[in-house]
């Protein structure tokens, strides 16, 4: 659900929460088509299917609306992340930042909403904030899965190891589907041999 400090009213009944999950599945159809102009609360109101007034219920702008969809975006690549971490616990994988990589780079072509919030000019500044919290749970989920995998060291060096392997990797990433709607091969093949060079040189 998204931060309740942006919503005006705060859905408690299953039908409320349906309604506003209603909403922004129509924000994110028109985010993917339009891009982060079209998320007017008018226009949202309509691809809705329901009144502005009862948009203004749970999102009284634009930027509550983007926000909202920010947060859920983000809540499904942290929770991608936290899958990973899990099995990474219970398996043993012969390559796991190609394993990694795929995932994300497969999220990001599912989430064509995602990345035009992203790739445009539409982040706010509690969305920019967000995202900083944002990455230091996917480090800190890269440790897990590295100390897991046993390829590094639990200590106090593997937070900024794990800090800058995923700060990279989510640069490159970006920048590949800014390059090519499904990823610009190239970039996601050379992240995968940085990222496995880089991870070789780390204390085991």
């Amino acid at each position: 659900m998204p931060d309740p400090q942006r919503l005006r009213r705060v859905p408690r009944q299953a039908r409320s929460r349906q309604k506003l999950a209603q909403v922004l599945a129509a924000a994110d159809r028109l985010l993917a088509a339009e891009g982060v102009e079209a998320l007017t609360t008018t226009r949202v109101a309509a691809e809705a299917g329901i009144s502005v007034g009862t948009l203004y219920q749970y999102l009284p702008d634009r930027d509550a609306i983007t926000e909202a969809l920010a947060e859920g975006y983000l809540a499904r690549l942290e929770a991608l992340m936290d899958t990973f971490a899990e099995r990474a616990a219970a398996e043993t994988w012969d390559d796991p930042v190609g394993l990694l990589v795929d995932a994300f780079a497969g999220l990001y072509r599912a989430e064509p909403g995602f990345r035009a919030l992203w790739f445009g000019r539409g982040l706010t500044e509690g969305t920019r904030q967000a995202d900083l919290a944002h990455k230091r749970v996917m480090a800190t989920g890269v440790r897990r899965i590295l100390v897991a995998q046993r390829l590094l060291r639990d200590d106090d060096a593997a937070d900024v190891a794990c800090r800058t392997a995923f700060l990279a990797a989510d640069a490159v990433i970006q920048e590949a589907f800014r390059a090519e709607p499904d990823g610009a091969a190239g970039l996601l093949d050379q992240l995968k041999a940085m990222l496995r060079a880089y991870l070789d040189r780390l204390p085991r």
